[in-house]
């Protein structure tokens, strides 16, 4: 393999699931060239421009809205301009295949490289397939899933495959040993929960978290972590303040977050799809509390299907409450065969395997397509 392009934006759950793609490729091809379609203003920018070696190109694009709107006609108008120009970019980079792992600004670049004849692969990470991802599963050469029973949205897909997240990949060698040391741990033994509001914070989980502190004191055998997010750091320490234990740790965010949750017994937060693709890799029992103000509500569908499969219990935000989440947590905490069971389930749906898989069927993409 000698070129490949990528493409996914708009939050973190589609770029490094693509980065995650991408690091496997290098491995078995350390030559291999590497571009990325995005837009220029989006998350993907940031991101994706730390990369060493990947060239990165740039289309306008904008989402539909979900009802008739004049601005429906412009994004009609867009993607049509962003299909020209990823056809311009894909003459002149020249890649073996294109992976497409969602967000706006896949649409256009996984079609046009449909339309030119270049194999394709797109990956959808929730348990509902996303618009753009739908759209695509007609064009694309094979579609990837993370978690099984998404194929039933997919009824015009080529080929599907159970892929898992290629996120998985990258945590399950993270070293526990490592993530304790970062958080000043390294002579504990106590169980770690750890909390995490998501990149932006959580305001509900912030004021459970807050409503615990006191709850906390009680638990001297438990060490709490809490990553607030950036955004609501200091207001958080200023809430606590001289209410926190020794037992609790705060901070606004974790740059070795799969080392911390290689050390971690229980963790709280939100259901996206990288964290669960971390959690079920790793086997990481959990307590998720979704997002209710995603597309399709789709953070409560992947937490659902944890939570029947017996590797996490789900509290919707609305039931979120400190007294509520602590026992919880001690619930699960204080039987051991309990917590052993999620954590034996939570493994067997983690996909470690994912970014091999992956890069295993483009391998067999670019095979045919040279035959």
């Amino acid at each position: 393999m000698k070129r490949i392009l990528l493409s996914g934006g708009g939050t973190g759950g589609h770029i490094y699931p693509a980065l995650a793609v991408m690091r496997e490729v290098r491995k078995r091809y350390p030559d291999v060239e590497v571009g990325y379609i995005g837009t220029e203003n989006g998350l993907e920018s940031r991101i994706v421009t730390k990369e060493e070696n990947i060239r990165f190109f740039t289309v306008e694009i904008q989402g539909f809205r979900r009802k008739l709107t004049w601005e429906n006609v412009q994004t009609i108008s867009k993607f049509i301009r962003a299909v020209r120009k990823s056809k311009e970019y894909i003459k002149e980079f020249q890649p073996d295949v294109v992976v497409g792992t969602g967000g706006y600004v896949c649409g256009p670049a996984v079609y046009a490289a449909h339309q030119l004849g270049i194999p394709t692969l797109i990956h959808e990470q929730n348990v509902i397939v996303g618009l753009t991802i739908r759209f695509l599963s007609r064009f694309a050469d094979t579609v990837a899933i993370s978690f099984e029973g998404t194929e039933q949205y997919l009824h015009s897909a080529k080929r599907v495959i159970h892929a898992g997240n290629p996120r998985a990949t990258e945590v399950v060698h993270a070293d526990p040993a490592a993530g304790r040391e970062s958080l000043g741990l390294s002579g504990s033994d106590k169980p770690i929960v750890l909390f995490v509001g998501g990149s932006r914070g959580a305001r509900p989980i912030n004021e459970a978290v807050m409503q615990m502190v006191t709850l906390m004191a009680s638990a001297p055998d438990i060490q709490f972590v809490y990553v607030t997010g950036e955004a609501h750091y200091d207001d958080v320490v200023a809430k606590v303040g001289q209410q926190a234990s020794e037992n609790l740790i705060i901070r606004p965010f974790l740059y070795n977050m799969p080392d911390v949750l290689a050390a971690t017994s229980l963790f709280v937060g939100r259901a996206g799809a990288s964290t669960l693709a971390e959690l079920t890799a790793l086997g990481l029992p959990s307590i998720l509390i979704p997002s209710p103000y995603v597309t399709n509500n789709h953070q409560e569908a992947n937490a659902r299907l944890l939570e029947k499969k017996g590797a996490a219990r789900v509290l919707l935000e609305k039931e979120c409450s400190g007294e509520t989440l602590f026992a919880m947590i001690r619930e699960i905490l204080g039987d051991r065969e309990r917590h052993q069971s999620m954590s034996t389930a939570a493994r067997q749906l983690g996909r470690p395997d994912a970014a091999e898989v992956l890069v295993d069927e483009l391998e067999q993409l670019v095979r045919n397509h040279k035959n």
